[in-house]
């Protein structure tokens, strides 16, 4: 089963307290497609300039990801330069170059049309729109976004959410698209403009999922040391995707299965800067700590 992913390919620069990264292979898509890949074949549509390497479309390649649908356009790859603070859910955006990514549209080629799975990225909604407008046989739509988008596209972001099972976004990002200060309050009212279910990401707090009939929370897996937080998000979207996909197994039970293997993949994504722990990872160590996370949590014992 392949799991279609729209998003941002990109180049990051990375400042945290443990160190730093320069032009690092990063972007939405970069990191949801690594994560998604572990479980299930992923197809990818984005666009890079032409200064992007070889070798970044070769790490790719390695996992499996289908690159059929990743354009490379005259000019620079969008860029991004961020610094965090000592606390890690604190950043400052320094740089941010859109370069090929302004004025892209997102055209699906013929085979990626039939995608049962798919995850829109953090990119503008009038794209997210015109993916949707390609698709025939959805089976699980889902998608991102970010204050930008919600303060300066609302009117597009709202036909957006009208059409998606699944909204995954940050904990700040729900307050400021519902109004609501209260968490709880602004799920509900979030899932009043559409989506099925609601997962808020709280970083080191773990996961929220919502819909109208159940609230379903999760802690983050306990970590001595993060490095870099940038990917986490859309590392959780891929492990999350990636299982539901691999299992095709959409009760409760199956989405909550899923929603742990999401915060297992991102808890080693923090682990090193960029893709690099991503890359490195193998499923066995995914189902080791799957299966610790479950011991974590369980108070039948």
């Amino acid at each position: 089963m392949s799991i279609l992913v729209v998003g941002t390919v990109a180049f990051d620069s990375i400042e945290t307290p443990s160190g730093s990264a320069e032009r690092v292979l990063g972007g939405s898509a970069s990191y949801f497609a690594v994560a998604a890949s572990f479980f299930s074949s992923v197809r990818i549509v984005g666009v890079v300039g032409q200064d992007f390497p070889q070798e970044y479309l070769d790490l790719f390649a390695r996992r499996g990801v289908d690159l059929e649908g990743l354009a490379k356009k005259q000019g620079a790859t969008f860029h991004w330069r961020g610094r965090y603070h000592e606390d890690l859910n604190v950043r400052d955006t320094m740089e941010l170059h859109l370069n090929v990514l302004s004025g892209f549209v997102p055209n699906l080629p013929e085979s990626y049309k039939d995608a049962e799975y798919v995850f829109l990225g953090n990119i503008d909604p009038s794209m997210q729109m015109e993916v949707m407008s390609q698709l025939r046989e959805v089976r699980l739509l889902a998608c991102d976004t970010m204050d930008h988008w919600i303060q300066g596209s609302r009117h597009e972001l709202s036909r957006v959410l009208g059409r998606i099972e699944m909204l995954v976004i940050n904990d700040s990002e729900a307050r400021l698209l519902s109004g609501d200060h209260n968490i709880v309050k602004a799920a509900r009212t979030i899932l009043k403009m559409g989506p099925k279910r609601v997962l808020i990401k709280r970083g080191e707090y773990g996961v929220l999922q919502f819909s109208d009939s159940s609230i379903f929370a999760t802690p983050a897996y306990p970590l001595e040391e993060v490095f870099d937080p940038t990917g986490a998000g859309d590392s959780f979207a891929g492990g999350f995707l990636g299982q539901l996909a691999r299992s095709r197994d959409h009760s409760e039970r199956g989405l909550r299965r899923a929603i742990v293997y999401g915060s297992v993949v991102a808890s080693f994504a923090v682990e090193d800067f960029g893709l690099q722990r991503l890359l490195a990872l193998s499923l066995p160590e995914i189902e080791e700590r799957y299966r610790r996370f479950l011991q974590l949590t369980d108070f039948h014992t």
